[in-house]
């Protein structure tokens, strides 16, 4: 995996090399990591350059790329900070390796109650205060112009989890930011690093025993129909969060009115990006069951044990008690 460039002697030229003000007409790129035109996060991407077009009368245009500029999350990322990509997607655990490690809070498993409260929290004052930290410590590099949803993850491999002693010794594919990992090792199984573009493979070879992600992002790319993909267990681990990045240095160099007519069709964005993925998921089960997928749920009281001892910890070790407080506050 690549590694992030944080801000450096390199990054600093490409900054300086950034106009005062962007004249004219302007292109944005704007990518994510996934391959199919039917995932959300593309649905959210082509409202956003369809609002924009439209809003600005064609004096900004925007190129979507689904996958075709990077499927991993951190080479999105190093675009965004080196100025090649404009506006992208990318998992809270990528934000990590560039010396952030605040973000990790959202990427803590068993944090959010349910959609609406995580929407209460990206939405409201930790989503706010999340975003100054990351302006802040990354130098203004990257600023967070919205708050995605990749969904609620799920486990599925090669048999169905029963109890949580059934993933000892599990090679199981995951995000490998380090509460994600954590987690997923302290629950008995091997947490592995497998790029998304070649999770079909390795679930149909057996590289890896499981996986987790929500049932559109998985089903999309058939991998329930893989020998090692058909089983699903409803644990129910992530309300996902995902961020829309954008070069804050970049964000600057925009007039008063391209920031406005940008900060508009980001809103319209989201909104059609979230429902998109709350109306998916029903569709995507039962989609998951008619291909064969065998579906159960589970007693996520265990699961919690190993969760929230973790999320203790990381809000001390980076001084975001307060931050912690108030997820779980607004889960009440």
């Amino acid at each position: 995996m690549k590694k992030i460039i944080v801000p450096s002697l390199v990054a600093l030229f490409v900054l300086a090399a950034i106009p005062p003000a962007l004249a004219g007409s302007v292109k944005l790129v704007a990518a994510h990591n996934q391959t199919s035109l039917e995932n959300p996060y593309q649905y959210g991407m082509v409202k956003f350059k369809e609002t924009l077009e439209k809003i600005s009368g064609g004096e900004i245009t925007v190129d979507v790329h689904a996958g075709t500029i990077g499927t991993n999350e951190d080479e999105l990322v190093e675009k965004v900070q080196l100025g090649a990509a404009d506006l992208v997607v990318a998992s809270p655990g990528f934000m990590t390796k560039a010396g952030i490690p605040e973000v990790d809070m959202f990427s803590l498993l068993y944090l959010f109650n349910n959609f609406a409260h995580w929407e209460k929290v990206v939405d409201g004052e930790a989503g706010k205060n999340l975003a100054k930290i990351i302006s802040q410590k990354s130098g203004n590099a990257f600023r967070i112009a919205a708050y995605w949803s990749a969904g609620v993850r799920n486990y599925y491999g090669k048999k169905p989890i029963n109890k949580i002693e059934d993933l000892k010794g599990m090679k199981i594919r995951t995000q490998m930011s380090g509460v994600v990992a954590e987690f997923w090792k302290k629950t008995g199984a091997i947490p592995t690093q497998v790029a998304w573009g070649e999770l079909y493979q390795a679930l149909q070879q057996g590289i890896v025993d499981a996986a987790e992600n929500d049932y559109t992002n998985f089903s999309l790319l058939d991998h329930h129909k893989t020998v090692n993909g058909k089983f699903i267990t409803e644990t129910e681990h992530d309300y996902t969060t995902r961020i829309v990045l954008m070069n804050g240095n970049r964000w600057n160099a925009y007039s008063a009115q391209q920031q406005a007519w940008i900060s508009q069709a980001l809103k319209e964005a989201t909104a059609e990006e979230r429902r998109i993925t709350y109306a998916d998921l029903a569709k995507s089960k039962a989609r998951v069951i008619a291909d064969g997928g065998t579906v159960n749920a589970i007693d996520k009281t265990p699961f919690l044990a190993i969760a929230i001892p973790i999320q203790d910890e990381l809000a001390a070790r980076l001084n975001t008690a307060d931050m912690l407080k108030t997820i779980r506050e607004a889960g009440k």
